[in-house]
């Protein structure tokens, strides 16, 4: 694993997750009022469309770069989620407690957090882009959840 990702970790495990959901502070972004409509936001297919195409396009422009580095993707996904799934599950745990959040909730966390990892570990060939934006709102303390509008014109829906 290399060093971006371990520090991009490191972040991560440093900061408080999810103690400003319900809080606006940026007109960037659309705020949502509860996770009831946060979890219904992350789980739509919209929002699970957009992540698994930003996911797709990301890949793509690794192997358009550098073919040869991009084979090491399924190995540095085994390796990197032996470190996020901890640190998910950690970082989770006291909100789904608290607010019976379905595994779902979790499983969309954890996919976020892997594949912010995956545009660490590859940013020497392409920049992070759309799980680095994320990041920014997990380390504030919020959720991202959604995209309002036709992407990339639109807004990040955050709780």
């Amino acid at each position: 694993m290399h060093q971006r990702t371990i520090a991009t970790l490191t972040e991560l495990e440093s900061k408080n997750w999810f103690v400003n959901v319900g809080k606006r502070d940026s007109d960037h972004v659309v705020f949502l009022t509860g996770w009831d409509e946060a979890i219904k936001s992350c789980m739509g297919e919209p929002w699970e469309s957009l992540c698994q195409e930003a996911v797709n396009q990301y890949r793509t422009r690794l192997i358009e770069r550098d073919k040869l580095r991009f084979r090491d993707w399924n190995l540095l996904v085994r390796e990197i989620k032996g470190n996020t799934v901890p640190l998910v599950l950690n970082k989770t745990k006291k909100v789904v407690d608290a607010n019976q959040l379905p595994k779902g909730f979790i499983d969309t966390v954890q996919w976020d957090i892997l594949h912010l990892c995956m545009e660490a570990e590859y940013a020497d060939i392409f920049p992070p882009g759309f799980f680095g934006s994320q990041a920014f709102w997990y380390i504030k303390g919020y959720f991202p959840c959604g995209w309002e509008g036709k992407f990339p014109n639109g807004k990040l829906v955050v709780f």
